[in-house]
């Protein structure tokens, strides 16, 4: 791993809080789901917590990255995760009060995700101006693995806690686990803005999209990864296949939960080489589509550690994919930009799995889980190989040498 981030201190306690109060993330995010199909014994609301996580991510992730190019980002980062922790408490006090309502655990993840809409951009647009622009490739890397680590030690204490325990308890950890993010946010500088200041609103956020689509490699960044979550995301699918195939088990759904991040994490402390792959368009191009492929292979597999293995080496070539795209947008775009791109990438990130949440339930509860879960992937492969070849800008990108022409 390159390391050199972490000489920066603002930058290491960001990234240190970030991965405590993430693992406390993860936690609810499994339990939720849980809960959700413990309540209603279907994958197709268990589905619907995507779209009930995907509109708030769109309208103010967007409004949030316009605001993080024209206020203190300093400043944006704590509001927002004040929201983020107000939505935890309400699903711990649901919880505590027995009242089993599914509309209302829909409600309460809706305002969580405003608040992870909100943040997220705003740590995004940070990371620039806390290391210089030739470590923002390790910078990313490590953000990716710290948090694929909670990735999968989130999931893994939900098996654990929900097994002994019950949802309160999983929730009351990640109320806890959360001082650690707002402490950090807490001590960063204050991050004025750079360049020219709009004002935030509708206007900036149409500016922000207009420059994505006057950007061909820029828009492609998202697109490839749209095509990835959105058809071959099996996550919905976890509770079905534990009911199914392993009796229910708790502690399968948590490794089932966990396995993306695993290959994530082991990818992460080995990722020295991935900073300096100049060709990131071309790389993107493929490693999605070997995502697709190795997802739908996992749909096939039987033994509970087979399924988990080949998905944690899809979990590898998403962080590959994940650090590629991000440092794409921080280092083409310029700073007064970089608040509205982290607002889209982050919609795109987190609203990409939402989509693929959806329509994973939806086609499971049309056609089963093996072809809801296997098509997917054989689809996304497709589909991306298609996109690269229709954009030799984009199959084209030097990295190395975007860098020299705009120094």
């Amino acid at each position: 791993m390159d390391t050199r981030p972490l000489r920066a201190p603002a930058y290491r306690r960001l990234l240190l809080g970030q991965g405590v109060s993430f693992i406390g993330f993860q936690l609810t995010s499994v339990a939720v789901s849980a809960q959700v199909y413990d309540i209603t014994r279907s994958s197709l609301w268990v589905g619907l917590l995507g779209p009930a996580n995907l509109i708030p991510l769109v309208v103010f992730g967007l409004w949030g990255g316009a605001v993080a190019d024209a206020v203190d980002r300093r400043r944006l980062l704590l509001t927002g995760s004040l929201v983020a922790w107000s939505a935890t408490l309400a699903l711990l006090l649901h919880a505590w009060s027995g009242l089993e309502n599914v509309f209302l655990l829909l409600a309460v993840v809706a305002v969580q995700s405003t608040g992870f809409a909100i943040t997220s951009p705003v740590r995004g647009a940070i990371i620039p101006r806390l290391v210089p622009t030739e470590r923002v490739a390790a910078a990313n890397t490590l953000n990716f693995l710290v948090s694929s680590v909670g990735t999968v030690l989130g999931p893994l204490l939900a098996g654990v806690v929900l097994a002994k325990s019950g949802y309160a308890m999983a929730y009351l950890i990640d109320v806890l686990l959360f001082g650690a993010g707002f402490y950090a946010a807490a001590r960063l500088p204050r991050l004025v803005p750079l360049g020219e200041i709009r004002r935030p609103g509708l206007r900036s956020v149409i500016d922000g999209l207009r420059y994505i689509g006057s950007q061909p490699i820029v828009m492609m960044s998202f697109v490839v990864d749209l095509i990835a979550m959105a058809f071959a995301m099996p996550r919905a699918l976890y509770p079905g296949i534990a009911a199914e195939r392993f009796g229910g088990s708790a502690i399968a759904f948590g490794w089932l939960s966990a396995s993306l991040a695993i290959g994530a994490v082991v990818a992460g402390l080995l990722s020295g080489w991935v900073g300096q792959v100049r060709r990131q368009g071309v790389a993107l191009v493929v490693v999605v589509a070997l995502w697709g492929l190795t997802v739908a292979a996992a749909a096939f597999a039987r033994p509970l550690w087979m399924i988990v293995a080949l998905l944690a080496v899809g979990g590898a070539i998403d962080l590959m994919s994940s650090v590629w795209r991000q440092t794409i947008l921080q280092t083409y775009a310029p700073d007064e930009m970089r608040g509205r791109m982290q607002g889209v990438f982050m919609v795109v990130v987190a609203g990409g799995p939402r989509l693929g949440d959806l329509r994973a339930g939806a086609t499971s509860s049309a056609f089963g889980l093996v072809p809801a879960w296997a098509g997917g992937g054989l689809l996304c492969a497709v589909l991306v190989v298609a996109a690269g070849l229709a954009v030799p800008a984009f199959r084209k990108y030097d990295a190395a040498a975007e860098r020299v022409r705009r120094s």
